[in-house]
């Protein structure tokens, strides 16, 4: 069941200005009283002339609590223990100080000879004590509620912050592993001499750093954006591996907008090419796939490699790290709703298998 919509009055909004909200809830109540007391006396058959002592009495309410505001205000700064006893007793003064101006307007106004006397004072000193107390209930409690919201908003904030820390944390960690291979290949091409061919992979390197580096580490691209990443990368890689590495790509159009964490299937190819491509003389296919399955995406990064059962070892040591750090992003972007599988494909290699919602809207912040 959906929950029901909060009270304009308790939205967070309304107590955006704190002063703001404390007159109009004083200039509310108070007149709620008043209105209260005057339908009360009217259909107990008083005149409107009666209604002169409500109104003094509705005053002098309204001016007692602004005082018991200020004191109450101060008293919170105070440890818990002082803060009860100090509002307790500025609780019990002012209801008596309520209930002798109270009775002394109405002698004043009722009476032939005016005074003060216990007997009036008692008769009102129940009702007053009633109203001061439900006020300071009411102050005590909404300002509760706002140190509570306060609280609640600083651990959201926090939380955020922590989760885009650590998703930053794990996007970075993937720059420094690719960076050490690029340039080393870079660096063998150097000393043999190529130097097109090196000054083609750092252009080209140049390239996807600038691309993978103008978005946000945190944010989410579309999956075109991120295919098109990958061909960037590939095309580093086919400088080193050329015919051996043969990449095939099949995306469905339907998903092409789909969003994902930037740079997550990056980490799926690097571990292909170091793990199907490079031991085999012939090198190997990398076929990326990723389709709509009802209203989720699923998408495929598949080899033609030699499989789990030669490469366990090397991936529990080496890719441990690189399919964890996925894992990680998975989990902090969607939560439980999401799928990843790995293991041996139908005609043999290393098959990783993604599921993720079909999202179109940017969840945390748009991409460059």
């Amino acid at each position: 069941m959906a929950s029901l919509p909060r009270p304009a009055v308790f939205s967070r909004p309304f107590f955006e200005q704190k002063n703001r909200a404390f007159w109009i809830l004083q200039a509310v109540g108070w007149s709620g009283y008043l209105l209260l007391r005057t339908v009360s006396s009217l259909s107990n058959g008083l005149s409107f002339t009666a209604l002169i002592p409500l109104v003094i009495e509705s005053i002098i309410g309204y001016c007692i609590t602004l005082l018991l505001s200020a004191l109450y205000g101060y008293f919170r700064t105070l440890p818990r223990l002082p803060l009860v006893m100090l509002s307790i007793a500025a609780l019990v003064i002012a209801t008596l100080i309520y209930a002798v101006l109270d009775a002394f307007s109405f002698s004043f106004i009722k009476l032939d000879n005016p005074g003060i006397n216990l007997t009036l004072i008692g008769a009102t000193l129940f009702l007053n004590f009633t109203v001061l107390a439900g006020w300071s209930a009411l102050y005590f409690g909404i300002n509760f509620y706002l140190i509570v919201e306060e609280q609640i908003d600083q651990l959201q904030a926090l939380e955020s912050q922590a989760s885009s820390a650590q998703l930053a944390m794990l996007r970075y960690q993937l720059n420094p592993h690719f960076l050490f291979n690029t340039l080393n290949s870079i660096s063998t091409l150097v000393l043999l001499k190529q130097t097109e061919r090196a000054n083609a992979m750092l252009s080209r390197l140049s390239s996807f750093l600038r691309y993978t580096l103008a978005n946000e580490p945190t944010a989410h691209v579309t999956l075109s954006q991120e295919v098109e990443t990958l061909k960037l990368y590939l095309e580093i890689e086919k400088m080193r591996f050329e015919e051996r590495l043969r990449p095939h790509f099949e995306i469905d159009a339907r998903v092409a907008k789909a969003r994902l964490p930037s740079l997550l299937l990056q980490p799926l190819v690097e571990n292909a090419i170091k793990y199907a491509v490079t031991p085999q003389e012939e090198g190997a296919e990398i076929n990326v796939l990723a389709q709509l399955v009802g209203e989720r995406v699923r998408i495929v990064v598949a080899d033609t490699g030699p499989g789990l059962s030669e490469t366990k070892t090397r991936l529990n040591l080496s890719t441990g790290v690189g399919l964890a750090n996925i894992r990680e992003r998975l989990a902090q972007a969607y939560g439980p709703d999401h799928r990843f599988d790995t293991g041996q494909g139908p005609g043999g290699g290393f098959r990783v298998e993604i599921e993720i919602p079909f999202q179109l809207e940017e969840p945390v912040k748009e991409a460059a």
